[in-house]
């Protein structure tokens, strides 16, 4: 295991640096001139040559990726272009925010999602089954967008059961007040690919011969379903789970947008909006380490689930 961890740690160092060159030529070459941004329309060419000069965008290319190695190296992200606040205090003040959204999102996504697709896997082809999955497919067919403007026109405005924007210092009085609503329409939109997929996965093990001969020892279905049916299943959940989970730390554009919540997803619209690249090319960096990491772990999840599953 130790050798493993090793390997995949030792390979992520040329997968970040090829990440890292990618970005930043991209932004360099492809994207807008930041200081014609900022200086905005009226800005004479003295002063957005000044404005290039104070960003040090008229250093030589090889000076500015130096720079950009050198920042994440040390993890000092520098500043923001726009704002002049620290990228570093960005991610820790905007950061809590998303989560407290996020988490919660991912976490009754999943609790919901399992126990709905063992159900209908299991009476396939019943009318319950049917039913959810023409619901599943009809929800899948709306728009996000569509829930967040009815879920706030009804629930908010008509019924007043919640706020439609806001938020506090309190963790607390989020979860309670500002959260329900935007979780509630992110489990509306997210239950339904989720249980379809889930379900495919159940479906294909409950085809498998092990389950007909757990039967055949007169196991009951509840030990056959959840002992070796959902074990079994595990590991492609787990995969699923880890290929969301890095975007629980990015957060969802729409929610915290339309719903004010002062998030890293509202943050990150905001620097594209403006061509803040610190802000913008720290997440991206930031995005891919963490999928890495978490990639790491899912392997490593995968052998503890099944022990058969061997690590080269």
């Amino acid at each position: 295991m130790a050798a493993y961890l090793i390997r995949r740690l030792w390979q992520m160092i040329p997968t970040l640096i090829g990440v890292v060159l990618l970005v930043f030529f991209l932004f360099k070459y492809f994207g807008g001139d930041p200081a014609e941004i900022l200086g905005g329309l009226n800005a004479t060419p003295q002063q957005v040559d000044a404005i290039r000069e104070q960003l040090g965008l008229n250093k030589p290319v090889w000076q500015q990726l130096l720079i950009y190695f050198r920042s994440i190296v040390t993890l000092d992200w520098g500043h923001s272009w726009a704002t002049q606040e620290a990228v570093s205090n960005i991610f820790a003040t905007r950061a809590p925010a998303t989560l407290t959204v996020m988490l919660p999102i991912l976490a009754l996504d999943t609790l919901l999602a399992l126990p709905i697709a063992m159900w209908v896997a299991y009476r396939r082809g019943s009318l319950a089954d049917r039913s959810i999955m023409v619901i599943s497919t009809i929800a899948l067919s709306v728009s996000f967008l569509v829930y967040i403007i009815v879920g706030q026109y009804v629930f908010g405005f008509q019924l007043g059961w919640f706020p439609v924007q806001g938020w506090s210092d309190s963790t607390w009085t989020n979860l309670v007040t500002y959260v329900p609503l935007p979780v509630l329409l992110a489990l509306l939109v997210g239950l339904a690919p989720q249980t379809r997929l889930y379900r495919t996965f159940f479906l294909d093990e409950l085809g498998h011969d092990y389950v007909r001969t757990a039967r055949a020892k007169g196991m009951t279905e509840r030990t056959v379903l959840f002992k070796h049916v959902l074990r079994n299943a595990m590991i492609p959940i787990v995969t699923n789970i880890a290929l969301a989970l890095p975007g629980v730390f990015v957060g969802s554009f729409l929610i915290e947008v339309f719903f004010s919540i002062p998030g890293l997803g509202r943050e990150i619209i905001l620097a594209v909006n403006r061509s803040d690249y610190p802000v913008i090319q720290a997440v991206t960096v930031y995005l891919a380490m963490l999928t890495m990491l978490v990639n790491l772990g899912a392997d490593i999840l995968y052998k503890l689930i099944d022990p058969r599953v061997v690590l080269k």
